[in-house]
This record gives structure tokens, sequence and C-alpha cells, in this order.
């Protein structure tokens, strides 16, 4: 309307008697040009895409039956942040790239329906900007809509144990660190029935091109009653389709406690120890070598293979891992005749100070015999001091008596 009348006010004073045909003429076409503008429209939108993945970057218009005589697309992105032009569009020659070539793009709209759809695959995060598409119309001219490209990052997920030995004092347990995500990851732990013996703290580190490390520490005093609790790293974002959940088994670690000797038969015996990680099991024999024929070493695991005089003397079971080491003695003492099998578990009995036991253990394997029965059976002076020890054992002996007569058969 402002053309029409600065036209009027100019010509209308020269030829009057045409102004006001002419008027009326310039009123309908800056009227139809004007209606024509407000209908058409250019179709865009935001894009979000995860890393990797295939971006489409619809454009097209609407409402116009104006020509089209050229698609042009512009971009200004991480990589390139000044705006410029990247890709053209022509009827006949289709798409070309004004620069370097990058076939991660294809056109895939239609020129005649007006469509300058691109799809770009393999996003990276130096594509995350802004892209203009632009339809050069005639009459109209240029129209063009902005399309924004924001990418989604997934993290790189673990969890370090930070390898806690028993103590009294709070320290640091794990981190789980969420690497590298676009927008920051959500971390938490999930740590069940331990509630308020445990507790969490949560940092994050943002980077020049967007992402962001989330790392999130579980801290608790190291007893051994924590130690094996299952708890759970939570990591939940946009740029995962479900939350990750990664499973944590807190380990204490400590150096092997008391170490015991578990007769597991008449000729057979087990180191037991309680240690994390768990312990080695060496066996030896105090001041001889172990007779590879006459025993079998399995781990913790001792057995003697023929129940000879050969075998007397002290065992020593030695447990140990990367946090220290501790030992428990075994004191063998084999008889002959009948009784044989017994003398070694009297041995243990004894060396563990479990007289009482060890004298009840003979009576009931028939082992108080005389002094001549003995000898009938190849027994040697010591054995027959031992055994009435141990009868005498029924009527309260001392404990230094039998400890004199353990040292004498060593």
């Amino acid at each position: 309307m402002d053309e029409a009348a600065f036209f009027c006010a100019n010509y209308c004073h020269r030829f009057p008697l045409r102004c006001d045909s002419m008027t009326r003429m310039l009123l309908m076409i800056v009227l139809l040009m004007s209606t024509d503008a407000e209908a058409l429209r250019v179709i865009g939108g935001n894009v979000k895409v995860v890393q990797g993945g295939t971006a489409m970057l619809s454009c097209y218009v609407m409402d116009t039956n104006d020509d089209l005589t050229q698609i042009t697309w512009q971009r200004r992105t991480r990589e390139k942040p000044h705006n410029d032009n990247f890709l053209t569009i022509l009827p006949r020659d289709g798409p070309q790239f004004v620069s370097e070539r990058d076939d991660r793009f294809k056109y895939i709209g239609n020129f005649n329906d007006k469509n300058g759809t691109l799809q770009l695959s393999n996003v990276a995060l130096k594509d995350e900007g802004s892209y203009t598409c632009i339809f050069t119309l005639f009459p109209s001219g240029n129209q063009k809509t902005e399309i924004p490209l924001n990418l989604l990052v997934p993290p790189f997920t673990s969890i370090k144990d930070n390898l806690p030995t028993l103590g009294t004092e709070e320290v640091l347990f794990a981190t789980c660190t969420a690497a590298g995500s676009k927008p920051p990851a959500e971390v938490r732990w999930l740590t069940g029935a331990l509630g308020d013996k445990v507790r969490t703290t949560t940092n994050s580190t943002q980077y020049d091109n967007g992402t962001t490390t989330t790392v999130s520490s579980l801290f608790g005093v190291p007893m051994r009653e924590i130690n094996g609790h299952q708890v759970q790293c939570v990591i939940s974002g946009d740029f995962l389709s479900k939350v990750e959940s990664l499973p944590f088994t807190i380990q204490i670690y400590f150096s092997p406690t008391e170490v015991n000797i578990r007769a597991k038969s008449e000729d057979s015996f087990e180191c037991v120890t309680e240690a994390n990680p768990s312990a080695n099991f060496t066996w030896s024999r105090s001041g001889q070598s172990l007779l590879q024929s006459a025993v079998k070493v399995d781990g913790a695991k001792l057995q003697l293979l023929s129940l000879t005089s050969d075998l007397n003397g002290l065992y020593q079971c030695e447990a140990s891992n990367t946090y220290g080491s501790k030992h428990g003695q075994l004191y063998v003492r084999v008889a002959s005749g009948a009784c044989s099998a017994a003398w070694v578990l009297f041995g243990v009995l004894l060396f563990l100070n479990v007289v009482g036991a060890a004298a009840w253990y003979f009576y009931k394997r028939g082992c108080f015999q005389s002094r001549r029965s003995l000898n009938q059976h190849g027994g040697k002076q010591h054995d027959t001091k031992l055994h009435q020890s141990v009868r005498n054992e029924d009527h309260g002996p001392e404990e230094e008596d039998l400890q004199r007569d353990q040292e004498e058969s060593l």
C-alpha cells in the first residue's frame, strides 16, 4: 500500500486523468503479491540424532504455485563455524557440492515437489550445528528455514575397583564413570541393604566439544561384613533407549586370618582359613622334607599314604596371598600295630592340647593296651610310655607329662 501511495503522489499530478485507474490496478497487484507471500510456507524443524546414526534434514515448500529455480543448503557447524554454501540442487543438474565432496550427504527430496530434504549418515560431533535450506522462487524470491541439528553422544561406561583393604577408616570402594556423553549423564548407585553403611559423591567435567564426563564414587568403612555385597551403578540419559545398569561386587581385601587344620579322615587333613583374595597353601615338614612317596599334597589338603613311623614329625601349613600370610601346625605320630591310624588323630588332638578328647578317643578305639600287648605288636618303649600316659589321663594325669612324652617322641 505504501508503494501505491508513493506512485500516486508522483504520477497523478502529471497525469490526473489516468491516476484513478492506475491506482486501482497497482493496488490489485500489490494485494495479490501480499496474499501469495503470506500463504507460502517453508517447513523444516529441529533434528536430534545419536552419534553415528542417520539424520533427516527435512525441508520443503507448501502453499505456493511459484516456479522453483534452485535449492541451496548452507551450514554452520562445530567444524565450520562460519555460515557457507555447501550444496546446490538444480532442476537439470541435480545436487552439486560447492567445494569439497561429502558422500555422507544424500539428496532424497524431489525438485518438482519443491522438496529439498537431505539425509546425513554416520553423523559425527563435528556435524552438530545449524543447517539452512533456501528455495529460490519466482516471483517470490528466496524463501528459507533454519534446521538445528543436535547430537546425542552415549558415554563410555566403566567401574573401577579401588582395592580397599580391611580397616576402620572410611575409604573409596569404587568409582563408576560415564565418559564423554552429551548431554551429561545421570550416574547413581543402588546399594540395597547396605543403607547408611556407604555413601556416594558425584562430580562432572565438561569439555570444549560439548561432552561431559560424570564420575560417581562409593565410600565406606572396609569391614568384613561388607565384603561380597552386590551393588549397582545406574546410568541414564537421553542418549540411551533404556537405563544401563552395571553390577559390582564390593571386595574388601585382607590377608589370611587364623589358620586351622581339620581332620577329614584318619589319614587326611585340610588347611582352612579365610582370606581375600583366596589363599594359596603350602605344606612343609619341620626340619625335614616331605616324603613324596608317603604323602600326597593337593592345595590345602594333606593325605598320609602309608602310616609308618617315617611320617612322624611336625607339619606346617602356610596360607598366603598378596596381603600377607599365616600358618598352622599339625603334629603327626604314627604308632605300629592296630592303633596306627588312631595315633595320627591323637597327634592332632594333643597338639591342640585337647587331652581329654584324645584319651576318650583312644578309649573308644580300644587302644588302651598293656605293655606286653604293645610289645607283641612291635611297639617301641616310648610308645608304651605314651600309652601309659593316656591311660593315666583317664584318672587325671598332668598336661605337662603328656607334653614331655610328645617331646620324647620327636
